[in-house]
């Protein structure tokens, strides 16, 4: 089986037994999708469909429009031409049906606010004044009980009570993806929430993301550089390189033959002992990619 690189064909043909899953709309779709910032196209020609409860990385080279992407589906940028749609319709800015853990560098260790009320501030963090207390008003009880089920969900009991800012990175991305969740979005985006965590938290966080996935029935959509803690839980990719984007399984994508196509030049997939995928570029290969130029090639960290 081979990867779709945008733009893809499609028969039009639908069986019968398809015939309700195609009439429910995509959890994010894009049809011939360009994205133009400062007068540099970003990418183009892109299509893709994401289908609910899907967990999706979306990988590429620095400067790919990995971010870009994920800000086109939150409605921070527009398409130039094409479409983007979330479940089908126009993405736009404050949909509640999206929850977003944007990229972050970590709390200060001076930080005091609790990582309970982190949480609580996914659910009234756009209201004026200060919550009521605990138990006061139905909203108020309802709201608590959302916060512990969050808690538990990310397993963050134990810590949910101390500062934020004297957690863990691990601990912190937990409490965070809570707070991310506190509306019951049906789609999750997440830029970069692997970094400056350890292996074996890359590998918590992951696991985490990918029950949520599972048991909540959320759509999660994370942009990573390292594909390793994450790629035995994805049941898609969408790499973005030379502007343009190649989708499907990751066995499908992260081979020589589909990067070969998208970068427009020689790039091997080797493996190593343990079967994780690292990318080579080869000859011409390495004159695609902006950052190239400083003397990386493009690669996914192994």
């Amino acid at each position: 089986m081979t990867a779709a690189l945008s733009p893809i064909a499609e028969n039009g043909l639908v069986h019968s037994e398809d015939v309700t899953e195609a009439r429910r709309p995509a959890a994010v779709s894009a049809r011939d999708a360009a994205v133009s910032l400062a007068g540099r196209t970003i990418w183009s020609d892109v299509t893709f469909d994401v289908q609910p409860g899907e967990f999706v990385a979306v990988l590429g080279p620095n400067g790919s429009g990995k971010s870009t992407l994920l800000k086109a589906l939150l409605g921070l940028v527009g398409v130039s031409s094409g479409e983007v749609l979330v479940a089908g319709a126009v993405p736009r800015h404050g949909n509640a049906d999206i929850g977003y853990l944007p990229q972050r560098h970590g709390f200060d260790s001076s930080a005091r606010v609790r990582g309970i009320d982190v949480v609580r501030l996914g659910l009234d963090g756009d209201r004026w004044g200060i919550p009521l207390p605990a138990g006061v008003g139905r909203r108020s009880r309802l709201a608590a009980q959302r916060v512990a089920e969050l808690i538990g969900l990310v397993e963050a009991a134990p810590y949910s009570h101390r500062p934020i800012g004297s957690l863990s990175g691990g601990e912190q991305q937990r409490v965070l993806i809570a707070q991310a969740l506190a509306r019951r979005p049906s789609l999750l985006l997440l830029d970069e929430p692997l970094d400056s965590l350890d292996v074996a938290n890359q590998g918590a966080i992951a696991a985490l993301l990918a029950r949520i996935s599972r048991s909540e029935g959320v759509t999660v959509m994370i942009v990573a550089h390292d594909v390793n803690p994450i790629l035995r839980y994805l049941d898609r990719v969408i790499y973005l390189a030379r502007g343009r984007a190649a989708t499907g399984a990751p066995s499908d994508v992260i081979t020589t033959e589909t990067l070969s196509r998208l970068y427009g030049a020689p790039v091997e997939v080797l493996h190593t002992a343990d079967g994780r995928p690292v990318v080579v570029g080869q000859g011409e290969a390495t004159t695609y990619h902006p950052d190239l130029h400083a003397g990386h090639e493009p690669h996914l960290h192994g």
